[in-house]
């Protein structure tokens, strides 16, 4: 897909459009029509136009005119130009229209707070963005739950604490994740600089509230019982016991009774076991070694064991799976009946295995995954759930969303406040980016450790360095 920019320097913008699209395609700017598909994107100062061409013909043009020359004013033509001329040829449904950012809900919540009423900015979300009614009425319930956690934790932050192992590595992942076999001699050196960094950043927290702490990954239950009894030890000596105590148990195939036990005992108030699906098939071709019973069991098993708040994450749009696996997943959700579920639509990501062996898979269409969602919507409302959070990613299947249902006052308070940028949260451990947010002026600075797991081994105390910024941060 080649594309050319003329009047505006709007890349991002421009390649985020094309992608709604032309997923998972390769994108070259350059200074001509080329053979092939060629768009040309061009704002006058006041219009933008849009030029579509295949092989060297023009295909299909559309212009916007601007209301005003305000940045965001510009993009907003400048995209939705190419939207309409795009698809006058490819006619699919936007369900979403031209918003392409990850925290759409927070767009109701700016609203609001600049003194807007929910139907101006629903009309303006429709009418400009073309975003569906749809769309617009999650949005508008996810804002609603957010608002009201986010002023509950007025004042307070958050803690996030990474362990970057896993079993193996899925076939989707992109996350900072190191396989365990060839890792397992360094764990306990990495756990020695985490402690190190706990202890450290311990001197910034003292006079503020943590409000939540959530241990993500990779998988924290894939270290050993006794370096996980290590951990949560350390994570109460130095930051207390928050009001919600987030533990991701994501791969059942880490779980044993008493590494559960381990969890109940430090106060724990939350954990996330993740099947994805309860089809085994696809849970062999994505690589996650575990099969449903075994996920079902560790379910059983940590409710035996006293967890009453268990999330489960899954994903669809997994290839090779239609509307009976994701029926077949959600009965056995139901069944187990868990405090919340997040469905994830699968984001094929330029760092995950998937994207590299993409044409291999048989993956679904728009049309397939808006029935995949609206599946494992009605299950949730079976169940008594309620949206609360929601985030959009790129190369996502469909450019649908990730959603997060719960039961009443089951929300997780740390996803909100990370989607909601209104709260301070500092993250420990390698790949972790410290987000510190001024209350007065809403102005996001970031402090980042390094990602490679033997690099933040050998450099942890230029980590506490960078982290000494938080004493004007905080």
């Amino acid at each position: 897909m080649y594309y050319i920019i003329k009047g505006h320097n709007f890349v991002d913008e421009t390649v985020s459009v094309l992608m709604i699209f032309y997923p998972n395609d390769k994108y070259i700017q350059t200074d001509s029509v080329a053979e092939g598909t060629t768009l040309v994107s061009v704002f006058d100062g006041k219009s933008a136009k849009a030029q579509l061409y295949t092989d060297g013909g023009l295909k299909a043009e559309a212009m916007e005119t601007a209301e005003n020359t305000d940045r965001g004013e510009i993009k907003r033509v400048i995209g939705l130009s190419i939207a309409r001329a795009v698809n006058s040829i490819k006619n699919i449904s936007l369900p979403w229209g031209i918003l392409t950012g990850v925290r759409p809900a927070k767009l109701i919540n700016q609203g609001l707070d600049q003194g807007r009423s929910i139907d101006e900015i629903s009309e303006a979300l429709h009418n400009k963005y073309l975003v569906s009614r749809e769309k617009l009425e999650l949005m508008i319930q996810v804002a609603s739950e957010e608002r009201s956690i986010v002023e509950a934790g007025k004042g307070k932050i958050g803690l996030y604490i990474g362990i970057p192992f896993c079993p193996t590595r899925c076939l989707y992942c992109s996350f900072t994740s190191y396989p365990l076999n060839r890792y397992i001699a360094k764990t306990d050196s990495y756990m020695d600089c985490l402690i190190k960094e706990m202890e450290f950043t311990r001197q910034f927290t003292r006079s503020r509230e943590i409000e939540s702490i959530y241990i993500g990954g990779g998988t924290p239950t894939s270290l050993s019982e006794a370096q996980l009894d290590r951990l949560l030890s350390a994570v109460e000596e130095n930051f207390g016991i928050p009001e919600e105590y987030t533990v991701e148990a994501g791969r059942p195939d880490t779980l044993t009774r008493e590494k559960l036990r381990i969890l109940k005992a430090h106060n724990v108030t939350r954990i996330s076991i993740n099947p994805q699906t309860l089809n085994d098939k696809t849970l062999e071709l994505i690589g996650r070694e575990h099969t449903a019973a075994m996920f079902i069991n560790a379910f059983e098993m940590a409710r035996e064991e006293g967890h009453d708040h268990i999330n489960t994450d899954i994903i669809l749009g997994l290839p090779g799976e239609g509307e009976k696996e994701v029926i077949n997943t959600m009965e056995g959700l139901e069944r187990l009946s868990p405090e919340s579920i997040t469905v994830h639509t699968l984001a094929v990501k330029r760092a995950s295995r998937l994207r590299e062996t993409l044409e291999k898979y048989s993956m679904p269409d728009a049309e397939a995954m808006e029935r995949h969602i609206a599946i494992a919507r009605r299950y949730t409302e079976k169940m008594g759930m309620l949206p609360y959070y929601m985030y959009r990613q790129k190369n996502m299947v469909g450019n649908f969303e990730n959603t997060g249902y719960c039961k009443k006052n089951c929300q997780c308070i740390y996803n909100v406040q990370i989607m909601e940028e209104k709260q301070s949260i500092i993250a420990l451990g390698a790949g972790a980016s410290t987000k510190t947010v001024d209350p007065a002026t809403d102005r996001i600075e970031r402090i980042f450790n390094v990602k490679s797991v033997d690099d933040y081994i050998t450099r942890i105390d230029e980590m506490l360095e960078r982290k000494r910024a938080l004493e004007t941060l905080l």
